[in-house]
């Protein structure tokens, strides 16, 4: 099994640097997996910060909801792979009215049968208040249950705050 790395925080935390230092550290050039889709004006800037943070070492896949499909696929190549982000990944899956429960399941499998390095980036969205309305409160349950079981199935769990990482589980 490739190693796995799991990054968690809050927003603005840090993770996606630490991530994009972490997967370089494992070998370049690495390969970016982007789950965000552009619907608006203010998602495009996002995206477009990102790219610009990254240089050359990088080449980008998109998966906004075939995740472990496109892991699977970029497996042969051997590069470490950044998974950025989990939680919008599972996003769009509920906003497409896909079984998120099945797909997590499908990468948790996947994980251990891969030969690169493969690190995720996801939102802790579960330390705030309760959510007013069902999809919110829904929303946050599954993330809350994806982060544990990919957690559990990782090799390293990290968390930022306020740009600094702590080591939450060790190889």
């Amino acid at each position: 099994m490739a190693k796995s790395i799991l990054i968690t925080g809050g927003a603005r935390s840090g993770k996606s640097l630490l991530a994009e230092r972490m997967t370089l550290g494992l070998g370049t050039p690495a390969i970016y997996i982007a789950t965000a889709e552009a619907f608006d004006a203010e998602m495009q800037d996002r995206i477009g910060r990102h790219r610009a943070r990254r240089g050359a070492e990088w080449d980008t896949l998109e998966a906004p909801q075939d995740l472990a499909g496109v892991l699977a696929r970029s497996d042969a190549s051997g590069r470490p792979r950044l998974v950025d982000c989990i939680t919008l990944w599972l996003s769009n899956l509920m906003l497409a009215g896909r079984d998120w429960e099945t797909e997590v399941k499908a990468l948790t499998e996947l994980l251990p049968t891969l030969h690169a390095p493969v690190v995720f980036v996801t939102n802790e969205v579960g330390s705030g208040i309760v959510p007013e309305n069902a999809l919110a409160r829904a929303y946050r349950d599954a993330a809350g249950l994806t982060n544990q079981r990919l957690a559990g199935t990782c090799d390293e769990l990290w968390f930022c705050v306020s740009g600094q990482p702590l080591k939450v589980k060790p190889t």
